[in-house]
């Protein structure tokens, strides 16, 4: 399997070298069997379209690359000079006045908006020679160009499509990708609360942070961080196919014929989503806090004498959040689990029935691979989503109980993503948070890219029988 694994990086590998390649041969093409006007494209982007008569076109690669040139000149450059030392001019306090100095927060977030723009540039000049080389093949071919006209309407026609993406794309590229380069890049330095910009300076410091994570010395965070990540699994285990097959048990018991008030059932289940389930989460912390109504009752009628330490005992406090996640999340499973139990063929039942087979061979050999087959890439969703599950750790025990033998300010139920946000709200330990995150979406995309491939209705779409 492994082999296997080298084999397709090779191909791939080879692949990716082989289209560089073409495209590097392609560019040269253009400029060696290019006229006047392509060779002047390769340093006024847009101008050979201009001179053909596409002026829509070349004005828009024009306008780009004036726009890089602005940015860079008047904005860009300052951050990006400064992107492999971050800031060597600190922040000082000369008399009463304060001299600011560089920046490293504001250096490193536009340095990597600058790196960007530099390759949105580059791609543009990549398109914009082809461009000449598609205008250039098609005027010797004696093809008559598109009218700018033409160009334009074919956004909301054959290009419809692109015009429709690119809004969409944007949004991804601005609102997730830019954070979570620039989040990669902040894991390695030191930026955290006694090297907090503007004031002071952080740098570059390499791999010391994922060095200090899963180191076992005194300093390190080993211990802590691979007790979070068991912990984390573990829940995330539990959360998932405890509330996965309970959640079936329950519409299977209601949808079984003969059952009374299913619509009854059915309704007092959905009400518990109807309820804003932060307000449920903080209801139910409360009710199981030492001087909460559970204690409480159990003490007034004398089954208890000490308050249960629900939230203060790491193993119960654990075992707590994993039952009280069950009715929230049943409920959920109940409803997926109804519709689909629906559609489940009844003709397969009345054959089972007729050779005599038994209600859990029934559901062992026709319910129970139905709906794996159907809910596999729902499982995994629900698996990774709890992988990062704040809300239910976060408002039930906040994390806690601590303990003296966790660093880095970690609790007992602190998830990975709950101890990250530690680092970054309560400690400004922006460096461990950010190689926590990249720890969330290494372990996250390990358990979503192996098993998705597995999944039987991945593997065959067609198979189920």
């Amino acid at each position: 399997m492994a082999h296997g694994s080298k084999t397709k990086n090779k191909v791939t590998l080879a692949t990716l070298l082989s289209a560089l390649g073409n495209d590097l041969k392609m560019i040269g093409l253009t400029f060696k069997e290019g006229d006047i006007k392509t060779k002047l494209s390769f340093i006024i982007m847009g101008l050979g379209p201009i001179l053909r008569g596409q002026i829509l076109i070349g004005l828009v690669l024009m306008l780009a690359q004036a726009l890089f040139f602005w940015y860079i000149k008047g904005f860009g450059w300052a951050y990006l000079s400064k992107i492999t030392t971050l800031g060597t001019v600190a922040t000082q306090k000369i008399k009463r006045k304060t001299v600011y100095g560089d920046n490293s927060f504001l250096i490193l977030l536009f340095g990597v908006l600058s790196i960007f723009a530099v390759i949105a540039i580059i791609t543009l000049w990549r398109l914009n020679v082809a461009e000449n080389r598609k205008e250039e093949l098609a005027l010797k071919a004696g093809k008559k160009l598109p009218t700018n006209l033409e160009t334009f309407t074919s956004l909301f026609d054959k290009n419809f499509d692109k015009t429709l993406l690119l809004l969409p794309v944007t949004g991804i590229f601005v609102f997730t990708v830019l954070p979570i380069v620039f989040m990669i890049f902040i894991a390695f330095t030191n930026y955290d609360s006694n090297h907090q910009p503007p004031a002071n300076l952080f740098t570059w410091v390499g791999l010391e942070n994922f060095k200090e994570l899963v180191s076992f010395g005194n300093q390190g965070l080993g211990p802590t961080f691979f007790k979070v990540l068991a912990w984390t699994l573990v829940w995330a285990f539990f959360a998932t196919f405890i509330d996965y097959f309970l959640g079936l048990a329950v519409a299977i018991l209601i949808n079984k014929k003969g059952i009374k008030f299913k619509k009854l059932w059915r309704t007092i289940l959905v009400m518990t989503i109807a309820v804003p389930q932060f307000v449920s989460l903080l209801y139910v912390a409360k009710m199981f806090a030492n001087d909460g109504l559970i204690n409480g009752f159990l003490k007034s009628v004398g089954l208890i004498e000490n308050s249960i330490p629900f939230w203060s005992n790491p193993m119960l406090a654990r075992i707590t959040i994993i039952v009280i996640n069950i009715w929230i999340g049943i409920p959920y499973l109940m409803l997926i689990a109804t519709g689909l139990l629906m559609n489940i063929p009844e003709d397969l039942y009345e054959s089972a029935r007729i050779d005599g087979a038994s209600p859990w061979q029934m559901f062992k050999s026709i319910t129970l691979p139905y709906m794996l087959f159907v809910t596999g890439p729902f499982l995994l969703t629900q698996f990774t989503g709890n992988l990062n599950n704040f809300g239910v750790i976060f408002l039930l025990s906040g994390g806690g109980p601590g303990t003296i033998s966790y660093a880095g300010n970690a609790g007992t139920t602190d998830l990975l993503v709950t101890w990250l946000y530690k680092m970054t709200v309560n400690d400004s330990n922006y460096k461990m948070a950010s190689v926590i995150g990249i720890m969330v979406f290494i372990v996250t995309a390990i358990f979503a890219l192996g098993v998705y491939g597995l999944l039987p209705s991945v593997k065959d779409e067609e198979g189920f029988q």
